[in-house]
């Protein structure tokens, strides 16, 4: 099947509103409808004997839960929360069917997120040793249907272990209970240089009271550290994110 010929017209979308009826419309006809906002399609269950874990995720963004099939899936739920440009999301959107090589296919995509410039941001997630052909097919009928409808498409796999780790440190005090006055203007202030983390903590206060201020403001981008290169730790250098206007 040739997904790049495929149409609108060729797409249709079962989605539950928010009346909770389950709907099914052709993509041209809802994909202007607040996704985000709206109750998963199907529900993430546990079963006997099944490979992946399922674990909801609380989401600092939407104060709300996300449920996950996998570690995987929770993860990536976790980076979303932590980027500044997604401002809401939701799990298991909607159903996407289209004409497949073996007839009607549908596909649930993990992820919906409304972008901060107001864009759709549709993610699926699957390492990329696990996808079969019918995934690719699913995948790539998935970008084209958000093509059409002017989303963003991504398909994500396997973190980087250090990102990983460091943000999962900082998801530890996403909860906006950690943001504590004056305490929070107090680091702002002493991180407006590049400062080692411990030592600028240490000149606000006690450690103890400080450091899980200084971790959710760090969750919150209000101050920056460089995630990717190192485990996150005493000596990381951290600073104050300048605003851009």
């Amino acid at each position: 099947m040739d997904v790049e010929r495929l149409g609108q017209a060729a797409f249709e979308v079962v989605y539950v509103d928010e009346d909770c009826v389950r709907r099914r419309e052709p993509l041209s006809a809802c994909w202007t409808l607040r996704f985000e906002r709206l109750s998963p399609v199907r529900t993430v269950k546990s079963y006997q004997g099944q490979k992946s874990v399922t674990r909801d995720y609380w989401a600092a963004t939407t104060a709300g839960q996300l449920s996950c099939e996998s570690h995987l899936e929770r993860h990536h739920a976790m980076l979303m929360d932590f980027d500044p440009q997604v401002t809401a999301l939701a799990g298991q959107p909607f159903r996407l069917f289209w004409p497949g090589r073996r007839g009607r296919r549908g596909h649930v995509p993990d992820f919906f997120a409304r972008l901060d410039d107001g864009g759709g941001l549709v993610v699926d997630v699957r390492p990329d040793d696990r996808i079969e052909p019918d995934d690719a097919e699913a995948f790539a009928a998935t970008a084209r249907a958000c093509e059409l409808a002017g989303w963003a498409f991504r398909r994500v796999g396997v973190i980087d272990p250090v990102l990983l780790a460091n943000v999962k440190w900082l998801a530890g005090y996403r909860h906006p209970h950690n943001h504590r006055e004056p305490v929070a203007s107090h680091l702002a202030a002493a991180f407006t240089e590049p400062e080692a983390l411990l030592a600028g903590a240490e000149r606000v206060g006690d450690r103890l009271a400080v450091l899980p201020v200084l971790y959710h403001l760090l969750w919150r981008r209000v101050l920056e550290v460089d995630l990717e290169s190192s485990p996150l730790g005493p000596r990381s250098m951290v600073q104050r994110v300048v605003p851009a206007w």
